[in-house]
């Protein structure tokens, strides 16, 4: 297989991947560089994921004081063939709070709405639930063993994809 149709197939697969999960694993980091893991229903964007988050969460506070954090969607445990190579994808990301009055408010709440339902039109009308879009800056594909993959540069799919060669070895005899 060539390289652009490995590129095409696996970004094809990572989409597909996403949009087969309702919610993501946030690991953010707030004033002090503490770290908070906490999960989130999202929806997919312009290559981008929106969140919907309290101001009362540790996390939606954490991303608003850092704006770097880690996204993992992962596949649920009862469906993975192999618990230690559930297929998954984790993205470093650059949060960005959305304006109530900016039209990308209105943009990320009705993504949010179609996938979740009225309730997020509900939750969006109180003052402590603030929009995030979260805007990958690169992350890594594993569907299994050997199956690994870099997803460099901006996106969900990356501009670049890279099979991960190497890795597992066995150990020397002691």
């Amino acid at each position: 297989m060539n390289k652009d149709s490995l590129q095409t197939r696996v970004q094809e697969e990572v989409l597909t991947f996403i949009n087969s999960r309702k919610s993501l694993q946030l690991a953010t980091s707030g004033k002090n560089g503490e770290p908070y893991a906490s999960y989130s229903p999202f929806a997919i964007g312009d290559d981008c994921l929106y969140v919907l988050l309290s101001e009362m969460a540790v996390h939606a506070t954490n991303l608003q004081e850092n704006s770097a954090a880690s996204v993992l969607i992962i596949q649920d445990e009862d469906d993975a063939k192999e618990l230690f190579a559930r297929k998954r994808i984790n993205y470093s990301i650059n949060a960005e709070l959305l304006s109530y009055d900016n039209e990308n408010w209105t943009l990320g709440i009705n993504t949010l709405a179609e996938r979740h339902g009225d309730r997020i039109n509900k939750l969006s009308q109180l003052s402590d639930f603030k929009l995030f879009k979260l805007t990958p800056t690169g992350g890594r594909y594993v569907k299994g063993f050997g199956k690994a993959y870099t997803l460099a540069g901006e996106g969900l799919t990356g501009s670049e994809v890279q099979h991960m060669t190497g890795g597992h070895t066995k150990r020397d005899a002691a």
